[in-house]
């Protein structure tokens, strides 16, 4: 019984029809029935879940593929009985199987119908059963492909595929309906992407298959340049605004489910994966058809081989072109819907990192530099979105390779098991590479962000960089980073190009094993056979090399999408600065009375600090503060430098993480901060800060901070532009600008941190008289951080700090009669009551006080901010030149060469094959045959490894340099090449185009090379086949493929001219919509805080989300012009094919005077023919896309020839000079912009050495502009200055800056040790350096901190304002120069301070010359020397006591109005 019963199961090579038929096929088909019926009758009263809808995608895969199935089966089964009638032999087994796949697809297809379909084909249970039923029918399906009856086989395919395409749905169905268990929130996107083809531009669906809508801008591009107006509208679903939410709903769901473990990837999955999934279908479906191009290939060789086709071979040669044009259109609509997608996720996942810079208070975000928080936006982002591709492919791939190598076990039995090997033993060894390329990313990405915070710190403090003469010490650092990231850069390259090689031998060594094996095994070869194969190994090249970048783009996404988690997963600013608080209580006093009054303000013992809340060692910045501040009063906030003012006024705002106690503040709240924080827009945009334009009000502003004269000065009025940063505003100018902001705003309460310190005596009693005690203000509640004598005198309660507490709050009456009142040195005070202020004030008015304050850089405003440049027309050759220079030429020429060699080694395997099968019979001269087949597959192996490896090299080798030299020009640049171009636009240089050039560059150039050399050795292989044709086939070969080819080629050159004139013009539009973006984001990072108090989060996010529509519409408009491409080329390739089938179909008949040669060159031909175009199709999208990418370079290459500030001297100057410090100017004029009115208008004056001189003036009267002539960062027009006798333009730039020491208006400390910070250059001994730190009174806070080795936070923002310029005065005074320039110094620090100060500078600089720009008198009253400048002209000069003893001097009136 066993005899017989097993040979019926098993024939030796597989099941037995019967077996895979009755046991396998029907058995499978009827337990499906039952379990569709037994889930229907348990499940179908079961509610159907809210949103569970049919649209389109629902009704054709659950409703039409079923009726196809149906139908499949319904016809197979009547061409069964149709057998059966006429005679011919019909197994009971086959019918049976066809009846029960017939009931199967009609159960199906009448449940769909039913309202609970979605609870029904959701069941996990079915899910499991389908698959395993589509792998017991293997064996059915396994049998019938193995005929040569053609609408057989066809029939299989398609049911096989209806099988497939349903098992992939009803899992899809099954893992929605998981997600909507997880998430309580609706699928927004279900309803609205049934509506997406009328989103497209509302084109009809024709034009949505075929792009037609892109032929306006592709028609425009030819013969213009594009513009932004010329994009294809956005469709609605692709807006900013519609998708931002969906993804922010979910993400306050993972929020509040996860906290700080929350997952960007789980919050994607749940807000588009159910679209996601369903590409997925779409992906099966595109793969599938993939491989049916070579089982037709297959059969179409069979039929040639046969000597003359029937109707059969026109019908395969038809399919074989419908196979073609099906595929082309699903390739686009796939790749199109899935760019889509990524579009979607990207502006999204961009509006919610810029959400969360907007949402999160400063505690909060010192976990991060910024830095790392634009290498979020700039690179992060990116990568996060490139999961769209890498995780449909990372199951597709190995479907494709399945499902090859299971097509080439029909072609050679097992033989295919040692090419598998090969493959197999690959995998581990990939994995660990992968592992490695990992943490090699994961490293490379930090140093990025340490280079791209140091290269912002250059970038946004490069004035005070020049002038410390500091241009090689920043460039060390970057370049330090540099070389950290390039190490790990060049770790995860040549471990890429170990990938690469294992992936680009595998097919070659594939087909080395597999046809060795099959020959070994006494199999012969025939044509059929061996170039199936060979069809199915180029199938395989596509997956097997696309691998490891999948692998390695995964890896970047994961890493990626972990960073950006965990930014956005820090606590945000709930927005509720309200609670309730108890009466009014006055610490130090009782209160006044016992009426209750109203407060604004209350804090109840409150310790905050500038860490996280979930940081481990948090530094109490402020200890137990309880203070209560009554609505409607003046407060002034005092103290030494460092006791806590600004933070106090932070914590009111809640930028400070509260570890005990409570803070509460009432009502709306205008923010002006010590450093003024200014937009980049028109002077009126910065005031009016998102409020509706009050004509009157605005007016009465004005006014108010002085600045109505400035205006009317400026060329475009307040409609004239700011650039970034305020680089073309003075800093008197900022100071009231920024308070005009809070003052038009009309808030409940004022905080203004320090905002008298920049501007000149009497400019600040004006603003105090007109602005905080005028009619605007006077009922509302003010605090001010301040050491003006005059704004505390008037005040209505005084708050004195003290190392992070309140030491004394009270009345100033209260606070004259305290022991405190020596702080404010009260005996050098003329009055401390309001009165005086009036007084003053009224001479004020009668003096004509608010003159033009429209001087120095100010005149900057003249001129609107240089728009971005960018190229036009085509890249042009020498980019590509200088790329190839930057790699080296040997190392291009060696890449040239090894692509060559490495192709000629493939075609030489391929010939080889069709020789063998032509001249070989049976297995004769095998060996001999295969040690040849062997040398070819070496010889493909060493040059891939060449390759790979000198392409990796070269591209380090470029990226390296490129970064090197764009630095070097970049800190060689003038001033004014920065106050032109924002440092966003820098930036872009330094983080993305860089990026670009680093990684995506020769990514794509890659291809590209491999694509030429492809196409190359195609059209040799082609050309050899046609030679050994006879010669009258021969020359009617030739004729029948110049009738195709000349059409063709005039097609595809019409093709790639239209599309490379526009596609270039959209990525320049693509890199000049980028910059906004992250120009917004870094001006965003640094005016968090402001924004946040005049509570305008919205605001800037309607902006933001503008600049990411632009974005969106430039990436829209590339991706639909390539896909427009993709598809004309797809479908000529596809013509094409279909033209030399049909030639060989009517050469094989007779019907032409033209034969083919031999079986193998047919093959050959047919095999190396059928993918011609796509290879032209890959070559001219890796071409454009290559041309693209160069952009980068190119606009890297605009910042090689930007001005250098000529940096040579022609004259060598001692190493001690200069000895005596003398100054002088000798009618120096010095304009900013030789279209704007001077700054410095024939200014001469004489300091000699040793001499201590101030120089004071006006708001922007040119004061600084001394200074920018002096150090040289803008040159002088007219004129020329004398240092010790030598004109300083005949000294080395760097050489003359390095010989003084300077205080800059801005205190500028860099993220590092504060030892580096003092000692840069490290020359100096550690007592030294405590003994400057001891002179400057910081030597106590220092050793607080933790001594020299403290880390200094970015900008120096681990310190106060006032701190910095006291460290920055230490760092003068270490230096020991012979000429020090205070600019300002003493502007944030309190009376008592400055006035220790100067005693030290007294002391220290004895023999120094001192040049000190001053607004408080104070300062400059025991120079030698004053200088009194107006409108850039020197007004007056002389002893300052003289001068003070002239009641007409313009010293006199700035001595009485400070109030000394």
């Amino acid at each position: 019984m066993e005899a017989i019963f097993f040979p019926q199961v098993w024939d030796g090579k597989g099941f037995t029809p019967w077996f895979s038929d009755l046991v396998l096929g029907l058995g499978a088909n009827l337990i499906t029935v039952c379990i569709l019926l037994v889930i229907f009758f348990t499940k179908h009263n079961i509610r159907r879940p809210q949103g569970a809808r049919k649209g389109l995608v629902e009704v054709v895969f659950l409703q039409l593929m079923p009726a196809f199935g149906a139908c499949l089966s319904f016809a197979e089964t009547i061409m069964l009985a149709r057998k059966s009638a006429s005679g011919q032999i019909v197994r009971n087994h086959e019918f049976l199987f066809m009846c029960s796949q017939l009931v199967v697809w009609l159960v199906a297809m009448l449940v769909s119908f039913h309202k609970s379909w979605f609870n029904i084909f959701s069941n996990w249970i079915l899910c499991f059963w389908w698959i395993l039923k589509i792998l017991l029918e293997i064996p059915h399906f396994q049998y019938k492909f193995s005929s040569l009856e053609f609408t057989e086989f066809a029939m299989d395919v398609s049911s096989l595929g209806a099988e497939i395409m349903f098992a992939i749905f009803i899992n899809v169905v099954t893992a929605r309906a998981r997600t909507d268990a997880i998430s309580s929130i609706e699928d927004p996107l279900i309803e609205s992407n049934t509506n997406t083809d009328e989103n497209v531009t509302s084109c009809n669906l024709l034009s949505l298959l075929t792009f037609n809508f892109v032929n306006p801008i592709v028609n425009i591009g030819v013969t213009k340049q594009l513009d932004f107006q010329n994009l294809i509208e956005l469709p609605a679903d692709l807006k900013p605004a519609s998708c931002y939410g969906t993804l922010l709903n979910f993400w306050r769901v993972e929020y509040t489910a996860k906290s700080s473990d929350s997952s960007l990837f789980r919050v994607m999955y749940y807000s588009f994966g159910w679209p996601y999934l369903r590409l997925g279908l779409l992906k099966v479906v595109n793969d599938s058809v993939g491989f049916v191009g070579p089982l037709i290939l297959n059969k179409f060789i069979k039929c040639l081989q046969q000597g003359s086709c029937n109707m059969d071979g026109y019908v395969l040669a038809v399919l074989l072109g419908s196979a073609s044009v099906f595929k082309s259109f699903l390739d686009t609509q796939y790749s199109f819907r899935l760019a889509k997608l990524k579009l979607i996720l990207r502006s999204s996942i961009m509006t919610i990192v810029y959400r969360k810079c907007l949402s999160t208070n400063l505690a909060e975000q010192s976990k991060f530099s910024e830095g790392e928080i634009q290498t979020f936006m700039s690179v992060d982002v990116d990568r996060t979105i490139n999961l769209c591709n890498s995780l449909h492919d990372v199951w597709s791939l190995p479907l494709q390779i399945g499902v090859a190598l299971y097509l080439l076990y029909t072609q050679v039995s097992f033989a295919f098991i040692s090419g598998l090997a090969i493959t197999f033993l690959l995998i581990p060894v990939n994995k660990w590479i992968s592992t490695l390329i990992a943490r090699a990313t994961e490293s490379m990405m930090k140093h990025k962000d340490e280079r791209i915070r140091s290269a912002g710190e250059l970038l946004a403090h490069i004035r005070t960089v020049k002038m410390y003469s500091w241009e090689e010490l920043f460039t060390k650092r970057i370049v330090e980073k540099r070389k950290l990231e390039v190490k790990h850069l060049s770790t995860r390259k040549y471990l890429d190009a170990w990938c690469v090689y294992f992936w680009a031998t595998t097919p070659t060594l594939f087909s080395l094993f597999t046809f060795s094996l099959f020959a070994v095994t006494g199999h012969s070869l025939d044509a059929a056979t061996v170039f199936t194969c060979v069809a199915l190994f180029n199938t395989l090249i596509a997956p097997l090399n696309s691998f490891p970048w999948v692998i390695n783009g995964m890896i970047d996404a994961v890493i990626s999408s972990r960073r950006l988690s965990k930014y956005l997963a820090c606590p945000e600013n709930n927005g509720d600065r309200h609670s309730k608080a108890p009466k009014s209580i006055f610490i130090g006093r009782e209160p006044c009375d016992n009426i209750e009054k109203p407060l604004d303000i209350a804090i109840y013992d409150a310790s905050c600090t500038w860490c996280s809340n979930s940081a481990s060692n948090q530094n109490v910045v402020l200890n137990c503060i309880s203070l209560q501040i009554e609505k409607g009063i003046f407060v002034a906030v005092i103290g030494e430098v460092g006791s806590g003012k600004s933070s106090l006024i932070n914590s009111i705002l809640g930028e400070m993480g509260v570890t005990e106690g409570n803070i509460g503040s009432y009502g709306s709240i205008s923010y002006v901060p010590q450093v003024p924080w200014i937009l980049s827009g028109t002077f009126r945009d910065n005031i009016l800060f998102g409020e509706a334009f009050d004509a009157g009000r605005y007016r009465e502003v004005l006014q108010a901070c002085a600045l109505d004269v400035d205006v009317s000065n400026m060329f475009g009025g307040d409609l004239s532009r700011i650039r970034e940063k305020g680089v073309n505003l003075s800093g008197g100018q900022k100071a009231r600008l920024a308070l005009a902001r809070a003052v038009y705003h009309n808030a409940d309460i004022y905080l203004l941190d320090d905002i008298l310190s920049a501007v000149d005596s009497q400019v600040a009693l004006w603003i105090l008289s007109n602005s905080l005690l005028g009619p605007l203000m006077n009922h509302k509640t003010r605090v001010l951080c301040t050491h003006n004598l005059q704004a505390i005198s008037a005040a209505d309660m005084i708050v004195l700090m003290d190392k992070g507490t309140v030491k004394w709050a009270g009345t100033s009456a209260d606070f004259l009669s305290s022991s405190y009142s020596s702080i404010c040195k009260p005996n050098e005070t003329n009055n401390f009551s309001s009165n005086t202020v009036e007084k003053d004030n009224d001479e004020l008015v009668s003096s004509n006080l608010p003159e033009s304050d429209y001087g120095g850089v100010a005149q900057g405003l003249q001129e609107n901010a240089e728009e971005e440049s960018r190229k036009e027309g085509r890249v042009e050759f020498g980019v590509y030149k200088i790329y190839a220079f930057l790699a080296g030429w040997p190392i291009a020429v060696l890449i040239c060469v090894s692509a060559l060699l490495m192709q000629s080694s493939r075609n030489g395997n391929d010939l080889w094959l069709s020789y063998w099968v032509d001249t070989s019979s049976g297995t004769t001269y095998t060996g001999f045959y295969l040690v040849v087949l062997s040398l070819f597959g070496l010889i493909n192996s060493v040059f891939t490894l060449v390759r790979a490896f000198s392409f990796a090299y070269g591209g380090l080798r470029a990226a390296v340099k490129v970064h090197a030299d764009l630095l070097r020009n970049l800190v060689n640049a003038p001033v004014f090449f920065f106050e032109s171009n924002p440092s966003g636009r820098v930036l872009n240089r330094l983080s993305s185009d860089l990026y670009t050039v680093d990684d995506a560059l020769p990514f794509i150039l890659n291809i590209l090379l491999a694509n030429f050399f492809s196409l190359l050795g195609t059209a040799v292989v082609l050309s050899y086949a046609q030679v050994n044709l006879n010669c009258r086939s021969y020359f009617l070969h030739e004729v029948s493929f110049l009738i195709l080819l000349i059409p063709f080629w005039y097609i595809y050159n019409r093709l790639q001219f239209y599309y490379r004139s526009t596609s270039r013009e959209l990525r320049r539009l693509d890199s000049v919509a980028r910059s906004p973006i992250y120009s917004s984001f870094t001006e965003t990072l640094d005016g968090s805080a402001t924004i946040r108090a005049f509570r305008k989060e919205e605001l800037f996010m309607d902006r933001f989300t503008e600049s990411v529509s632009l974005y969106q519409q430039t990436s829209y408009s590339e991706l639909t012009a390539g896909l427009w491409l993709s598809l004309r080329l797809q479908l000529l390739a596809a013509f094409i094919i279909l033209f030399i089938s049909m030639m060989a179909v009517f050469g094989s008949n007779g019907s032409l005077p033209i034969s083919f040669g031999t079986p193998g060159l047919v093959g050959l031909a047919l095999s190396y023919a059928a993918p011609v175009v796509s290879l032209l199709s890959s070559f001219l999208t890796s071409f454009t896309e290559t041309e693209k990418e160069m952009i980068a370079i190119e606009r890297i290459a605009e910042y090689m020839d930007i001005p250098r500030e000529r940096s040579e001297g022609t004259v060598t100057v001692q190493p001690n000079w200069p000895r005596e410090g003398s100054i002088e100017f000798e009618c120096v004029s010095l304009k900013y912009k030789p279209s704007l009115p001077a700054a410095l208008n024939n200014v001469s004056f004489r300091i000699r050495g040793g001499l201590k001189v101030g120089i004071v003036g006006r708001t922007g009267a040119g004061k600084s502009s001394v200074l920018n002539a002096l150090f040289r960062l803008t040159p002088v027009c007219n004129g020329r200055i004398l240092i010790d006798g030598l004109d300083i333009s005949e000294v080395a730039v760097r050489d003359l800056r390095s010989r003084f020491a300077v205080v800059p208006q801005s205190p500028f400390l860099f993220e590092g040790s504060l030892r580096d910070n003092l000692d840069p250059f490290g020359l100096t001994s550690e007592i030294k350096i405590w003994g400057a730190l001891e002179k400057c009174h910081m030597k106590s806070e220092v050793e607080l901190a933790g001594g020299l080795d403290i880390h200094v936070k970015g900008s120096g923002t681990s310190f106060s304002v006032g701190q910095r310029q006291l460290l920055c005065l230490a760092r003068a005074i270490i230096k020991s120069s012979k000429i020090l320039c205070l600019d300002e110094c003493t502007a944030n620090v309190d009376a008592q301070t400055a006035l220790l100060l100067q005693n030290t500078i007294s002391e220290e600089c004895k023999d120094m010359t001192v040049v000190t720009i001053a607004h408080r008198i104070s300062t400059v009253l025991n120079m030698d020397q004053i200088l009194v400048l107006d409108h850039g002209t020197l007004v007056e000069q002389g002893n300052p006591r003289a001068l003070l003893k002239d009641e007409s001097s313009r010293f006199f009136s700035f001595a009485k109005a400070s109030s000394m």
